[in-house]
């Protein structure tokens, strides 16, 4: 999905421009020149991309940098204890697969069994878990029907395809989908727990929102509960990576190329223009009002999640920018009531799933860098915005392969089980 994402943390970005610069390029040459990750079992999962891989951090096991002060991260298995539930995974080893497996194992969700489906070439493979060896499985709607809950990695198409039969009945299993498929059909709630958990209630197939509407409501939403918000506007600096693996494969190989001196300016296939050392103001598809599609899920989504007007004013600019996994979004909202900073920071800080990263003294404020593998999404540079009445502006950083896609499934699936909309089926 062209929001989507999957790059772990690499030390290089776009500012990294230069040619005199040796060390750092020497750098980014390295960085980028390592392998991808395992292919999808015989699917196309939502973000199947190569991967850029780092010394500091795990792409696949973040608790090193997990922070603890969320109540969602600390959550205790406790609470879930008593439903000991079947969960199917569709699309496992793609890169937000692979993800949804690390959040079930990380926070102690209530898995009796876990199964795999792929395709036939995958099928009878083995994959290792906290679980236990797993053993793939090939995919049938009957099959997946037998489980409690299935996440769908996958894309758009085959949710289409299947996740209605597989939730149809009674007797079918909650299926969670982390493609576009869903998100804006009526009666289907697209949730980010924080916000709308309470949308769950009753309902068999939940939809993921887009990662960057993920990110950037986890920080707005306590401040629209305080002051109201009125009209937003947004700026996105998205990761590479969203584009899928041909959009990350023409980075690394661009680069190699301009680092190594064949080429001045990077080939572009993929990007409208070369993404090396430059930035594009254009993803996805442009729209009759001369938006993206990219920038209208925003407005869209938004609109949906918060319970807002059909007209609420929400407006968004995506650029695509050459880092590695975590998107950035500046953010200028506007509320019906008087802002005060003082108290925006403590909504903030107490805000369930955020982390205030807002110490300018000392140079500390979100980055990609150090959002990259957190669950939780950091917000920082929050000031009175100067050209707006009731307004307030602030800088969001959040690692959109866990918030925007499997990290926010997981929590879908724990609030369902908290609020008796999942519960494990009775055995005749």
């Amino acid at each position: 999905r062209t929001g989507g994402t999957i790059l772990p943390s690499s030390k290089w970005s776009f500012l990294l421009i230069s040619k005199t610069s040796t060390m750092k390029f020497n750098s980014a040459a390295a960085l980028l020149a390592v392998g991808s990750l395992a292919t999808t079992y015989g699917f196309t999962p939502s973000s199947s991309v190569s991967s850029f891989t780092s010394q500091r951090q795990s792409l696949a096991r973040p608790s090193a940098r997990l922070p603890t002060h969320s109540q969602h991260t600390t959550r205790s298995a406790t609470t879930l204890s008593m439903s000991s539930l079947s969960v199917g995974i569709v699309g496992a080893t793609g890169a937000v697969g692979k993800e949804i497996v690390g959040c079930l194992e990380k926070r102690d969700f209530p898995v009796n069994s876990l199964r795999i489906f792929g395709s036939e070439r995958s099928a009878g493979k083995e994959v290792e878990t906290k679980f236990g060896k797993v053993t793939v499985e090939l995919f049938s709607e009957d099959s997946a029907r037998e489980c409690d809950v299935v996440f769908l990695a996958v894309d758009g198409d085959f949710s289409l395809a299947h996740a209605e039969n597989i939730c149809a009945g009674d007797d079918g299993a909650v299926v969670i989908d982390n493609s576009s498929a869903f998100r804006y059909k009526e009666g289907i709630p697209l949730v980010v727990p924080e916000i709308n958990a309470e949308a769950t209630k009753g309902k068999k197939l939940i939809a993921n929102p887009n990662c960057t509407t993920a990110i950037g409501l986890m920080a707005v939403w306590p401040l629209h509960k305080l002051f109201g918000l009125s009209k937003m506007v947004m700026s996105t600096y998205q990761a590479a990576s969203g584009a899928g693996q041909p959009g990350m494969d023409e980075l690394k190989e661009g680069t190699r190329s301009v680092l190594s001196g064949e080429r001045e300016v990077a080939e572009n296939k993929i990007f409208a223009h070369p993404l090396p050392f430059n930035v594009i103001p254009h993803i996805d598809k442009f729209q009759e009002n001369g938006y993206t599609k990219e920038e209208m899920k925003v407005t869209w989504e938004t609109r949906k999640i918060c319970g807002l007007p059909d007209d609420f004013p929400v407006s968004c600019t995506a650029v695509r920018i050459p880092t590695a996994r975590a998107h950035s979004e500046s953010i200028v909202a506007l509320f019906e009531k008087p802002v005060d900073v003082a108290a925006a920071r403590k909504a903030l800080e107490e805000a369930p799933g955020v982390k205030l990263v807002d110490d300018v003294d000392n140079l500390k404020y979100p980055m990609p860098l150090t959002a990259t593998g957190q669950y939780d999404v950091e917000v920082g540079r929050l000031r009175e915005n100067i050209a707006f009445d009731n307004a307030l502006e602030f800088f969001v950083c959040g690692d959109q392969l866990l918030r925007g896609a499997a990290l926010n499934a997981v929590i879908v699936a724990e609030a369902m089980v908290e609020n008796g909309a999942l519960k494990a089926k009775t055995v005749a």
